[in-house]
């Protein structure tokens, strides 16, 4: 049962994002072109996601698990550190390059847009050149000294 509702509301996600223009990248991009011909319907999106978030998150707060009776692990985090902020920089300008983010991108990737397919495969790449590089970084010293 669990399988079937996480692909209802990733196939609701998809389709939300079809809807609302976020998998367009010429959308994305007008809406981050505040000096040219500025497109704030996105943000309207956006304002919405919030509201929702706002009240969902209020409510996962009070309950110990999730409404199919799972566990219900919340992120603990709550500080901005220096990961945090050159991540979210990477992160937008990516979105403003391409006009892509993660979601939109596998959306537009899987309606045919050979665009997408190229930031898709990019960001895959991104993702598996920062884990290596991560444990490259917080290898021991002494274990990396072994190895060579």
């Amino acid at each position: 049962m669990q399988k079937v509702t996480e692909f209802m509301a990733g196939l609701l996600f998809g389709m939300g994002l079809l809807l609302s223009g976020m998998s367009d990248p010429g959308k994305v991009l007008g809406f981050l072109d505040l000096f040219g011909t500025w497109d704030p319907s996105l943000a309207l999106v956006m304002g919405g996601a919030i509201l929702v978030g706002i009240f969902a998150f209020a409510l996962a707060k009070k309950r110990t698990t999730n409404f199919l009776g799972g566990a219900l692990n919340l992120p603990k985090a709550n500080h901005i550190d220096r990961r945090l902020v050159i991540g979210s920089m990477v992160f937008g300008a990516g979105w403003g390059l391409a006009g892509f983010c993660p979601g939109p991108g596998f959306v537009s990737m899987f309606s045919g847009q050979p665009k997408a397919a190229v930031f898709v495969l990019a960001m895959v790449a991104g993702m598996v050149l920062f884990e290596a590089a991560d444990r490259f970084i917080h290898q021991p010293r002494a274990r990396r000294a072994m190895n060579r």
